[in-house]
């Protein structure tokens, strides 16, 4: 019986709970995730240590959430302040947060009609592996997209999800940033998918520091033509999260 019992729970999918965050400032929320994602690398680590010589496996609370920000640009650790066109006044004057985060990759833009996504995951419960873990994010807003019969992409040196040049615009219009931290294998940041996003706030940075005359940005409005219910694209994208993931979702 024990070992039956062990091998249904390593057969037992990782459990995420799924929510939405709004009407928050961007500082609330972030203080949201590093405590989640604190009590995770917490729980696990003391666990271990009480649990060094049996083989009981530990479930995590893994979560993920998905907020609607007001205007907020973020900087990426590895990013350059030039790549702000705006003085701390005109950030003023036009109501925009700025942060200066810990996640990976250089500045973007959240706002209203984006959903910017946050998976707090224990990849010890999924897999170690970092590239596989962006590569599954970007997997998610191409699997979505496609149900708008939309074609997204990657970009080997870009990280994200692109449109690629058709008869609309010659261009590779980037549809969804991500930007990524870790520690101890626990998620940290995420996503930002442009659903009705307004586009003229990122005419205010050099987005993701990319200065390529070939490549801009673009939202699901814009590429389908009309404006999309925000809750309802959210909760399809958790679905496909869960089923890539192969996750149990519990909303």
């Amino acid at each position: 019986m024990v070992g039956c019992f062990f091998t249904y729970l390593c057969e037992m999918k990782p459990t995420v709970y799924f929510s939405w965050i709004k009407d928050k400032k961007y500082k609330e929320v972030w203080d949201i995730q590093t405590s989640i994602h604190q009590n995770l690398v917490t729980r696990k680590l003391d666990f271990r240590r009480t649990n060094a010589e049996n083989s009981i496996l530990l479930k995590q609370e893994n979560q993920l959430i998905f907020c609607e920000h007001f205007p907020v640009f973020t900087l990426g650790k590895s990013g350059s302040m030039d790549h702000l066109l705006l003085s701390e006044q005109a950030l003023q004057e036009d109501e925009i947060e700025f942060f200066k985060i810990n996640r990976g990759g250089d500045i973007t833009y959240h706002g209203p009609g984006q959903i910017t996504g946050y998976p707090i995951f224990d990849l010890d419960e999924f897999f170690n592996d970092v590239h596989k873990y962006v590569r599954y994010l970007e997997e998610a807003i191409i699997k979505l997209i496609a149900e708008f019969d939309l074609e997204g992409i990657r970009i080997p040196e870009n990280t994200g999800v692109w449109l690629p040049p058709d008869n609309k615009s010659d261009k590779y219009r980037k549809i969804c940033a991500i930007g990524v931290h870790m520690s101890r294998w626990v998620t940290l940041h995420g996503f930002a998918f442009n659903v009705n996003t307004d586009l003229s706030y990122f005419d205010k940075i050099i987005p993701c520091g990319i200065q390529d005359y070939n490549k801009s940005v673009t939202s699901l409005a814009i590429e389908t033509g009309y404006a999309h219910n925000l809750q309802d694209v959210g909760d399809r994208l958790a679905t496909i999260f869960s089923e890539l993931f192969d996750f149990e979702l519990i909303k």
